[in-house]
């Protein structure tokens, strides 16, 4: 399976809740963290979902 490699790069503040809980269920605590995570379908679409907050490349 191949890994992503996901940076936060906005901020989640004034953003809908349901966006900041997408944010913390990816496991981010701040603006810059980076992880590196399976690309699974659960996770892609968790992905879609605040892509305009992240920066993704493929590892």
């Amino acid at each position: 399976m191949k890994k992503l490699r996901i940076t936060q790069i906005k901020s989640g503040i004034d953003k809908p809740e349901r966006q900041k809980r997408t944010l913390q269920a990816l496991g981010f605590k701040r603006i810059h963290h980076t992880l590196e995570v399976e690309a699974t379908p659960q996770v892609e679409g968790m992905i879609k979902k605040v892509i305009h907050l992240l920066k993704v490349e493929e590892v």
